[in-house]
């Protein structure tokens, strides 16, 4: 078992990943904004693939509604959650693998590819090409692909404003400030424009840039924080208006980067 999927392991083994994006608004506010994307995008009849699909939340939510899905997982545990869940749905497999190897699908067999959790952990140069190269192999000519990636900015200021600074700067930033990638950061940020710098000649098209879940980590991590449903239903209005202007996105915690292939 290499360092990487050894940490992810260990990681997912001592969380409830079932019940993260319906716990907090935060959560809420990831899936509303991601489902309605998919829902922009997706074809009727198109066949869906998941690439880190966790315990199923989106793949099962669009086998119900009617889509033929594969649902790939790494770690064992959130897939054995996953299985459970699906149960008595015909049109969703959910198999455990890896996202540097797609080899049990064919070239140009998805319409649309969801990548929803592998970018968080990928930290050589080589497996992130490889994790893309692989999701983009699968995907039809003119399918639609969606990439979860994490802000380093974020990262900073939702985890390390608490007196621990220094430990944060050390954590995700070299000494003149540009991001850092190793395996024990566990999570990995990136800054905007360089995770887009990551499909230049990947033979696909750029559509959008998205934040998932706005300022919602850090504001839920203030002592005075409420929201009640109607505000943040109108929360959730005003953020689809937004979320994909330029100056916002760096203070989401999660991204959707949206690109079709040629």
């Amino acid at each position: 078992m290499s360092k990487r999927v050894e940490i992810v392991n260990s990681f997912y083994n001592e969380i409830n990943e079932d019940i993260r994006l319906g716990r907090s608004r935060q959560g809420q506010l990831e899936y509303l904004t991601t489902m309605n994307y998919i829902h922009r995008f997706v074809k009727e009849g198109d066949k869906i693939l998941e690439i880190g699909a966790g315990t199923g939340r989106y793949s099962i939510a669009l086998a119900k509604e009617g889509y033929e899905v594969a649902a790939i997982e790494l770690v064992e545990r959130n897939l054995e959650v996953l299985k459970q869940n699906s149960e008595g749905l015909e049109n969703i497999q959910a198999f455990q693998g890896d996202a540097l190897d797609l080899s049990r699908f064919e070239d140009d067999t998805f319409g649309m590819t969801l990548v929803f959790g592998p970018m968080y952990h990928l930290y050589e140069e080589w497996d992130v090409q490889k994790a893309l190269d692989e999701a983009i192999r699968v995907t039809k000519k003119g399918g639609v692909i969606f990439v979860a990636f994490l802000s380093v900015y974020a990262i900073l200021f939702d985890n390390y404003l608490d007196g621990s600074l220094a430990a944060g700067l050390e954590e995700n930033f070299a000494e003149d400030y540009k991001v850092k990638h190793f395996a024990e950061q566990l999570f990995t940020g990136y800054d905007i424009a360089e995770f887009e710098g990551l499909f230049t000649g990947k033979g696909v098209k750029y559509i959008t840039t998205a934040a998932a879940d706005s300022v919602m980590e850090l504001a839920e991590g203030r002592s005075d924080f409420f929201m009640s449903d109607g505000e943040f239903d109108l929360f959730v209005k005003y953020h689809l208006a937004t979320c994909e202007k330029r100056e916002l996105l760096g203070a989401s915690s999660h991204l959707l980067y949206i690109c079709r292939k040629e």
